[in-house]
């Protein structure tokens, strides 16, 4: 089983899961790995009672072309922000206040988590990384699914 560095970016613990062998082998690194910013990138790309509130695509931001070792666990302290970008997390945002916030997160993150926060506003984690719904309802049985409006 793949061996990660400490305070791991979420992406390098989704490449180790991605490529483990079995599932057996990925609950266990999805379950020794757990953090609340990666239990929150799985709700929102596969709870489908959570809607993005961004639009879907490209986004237009410059990629942090010199991330700083802090930038390494961005995403694990960012991802209580990530309510501002589903529906019903904070509507008193005005859409264009919404993608700025968005494309100001996206250029602090390490290029990697900005990527995978793009894959996930999309709901296509699973394009990038083969770990499916049931591997992490399995890993995280305490996720309670659906009804999150």
């Amino acid at each position: 089983m793949a061996k990660l560095p400490p305070n791991p970016l979420q992406t390098e613990i989704l490449k180790a899961v991605s490529n483990a062998k079995t599932k057996e082998q990925k609950i266990k690194l999805l379950q020794d790995h757990r953090t609340h910013a990666l239990v929150s990138l799985f709700i929102w790309n596969y709870d489908e009672s959570i809607e993005s509130a961004l639009p879907e695509g490209e986004v237009p931001f410059t990629p942090n072309a010199a991330p700083t070792p802090d930038a390494q666990s961005k995403l694990v302290s960012e991802y209580r922000t990530l309510y501002n970008f589903v529906k019903g997390g904070n509507d008193r945002l005005s859409q264009s206040r919404r993608e700025q916030l968005f494309i100001e997160l996206l250029e602090a993150l390490h290029p990697d988590e900005a990527e995978l926060l793009c894959l996930v506003k999309d709901r296509s984690l699973g394009k990038k990384y083969k770990i499916t719904h049931n591997t992490v309802k399995e890993a995280y049985t305490d996720i309670e699914w659906g009804n999150r409006k």
